[in-house]
């Protein structure tokens, strides 16, 4: 299973069920890093050396951080959906399929409605 490093703004409910999934997953609130305005390249900084994945929903600027270096463990970009248990297996299911996950660039999207 992977090792992710979710993003301030990472829904809880979503950390709670990747870990029930077998991730091992910690939060910037659990670092002590939560309401201090961490700059995105420290966060994935601290990402880097914990080799964690970084989860975020905050999709255009580390889609940019990702461009800009190839030494992170990964970074997973979602789109927010409040249906939490959708979002946590779409994260499980392409974490599975990507295999490792160092360098790349993992984009999960909400499905769009049927028309």
């Amino acid at each position: 299973m992977a090792r992710l490093y979710a993003n301030e703004n990472f829904p809880l409910p979503v950390v709670e069920l990747l870990r029930v999934a077998g991730h091992d997953v910690i939060t910037v609130a659990e670092t002590g890093k939560a309401d201090q305005s961490w700059p995105d390249e420290d966060v994935l900084e601290f990402a880097v050396q914990d080799d964690r994945a970084l989860l975020t929903l905050n999709r255009k600027h580390f889609i940019r951080l990702y461009e800009r270096r190839s030494d992170h463990a990964g970074v997973i970009a979602c789109t927010f959906d409040s249906n939490f248990t959708a979002l946590a297996q779409r994260i499980d299911e392409d974490i599975g399929a990507a295999g490792r996950l160092h360098g790349k660039l993992i984009r999960i999207n909400r499905p769009q409605p049927a028309s």
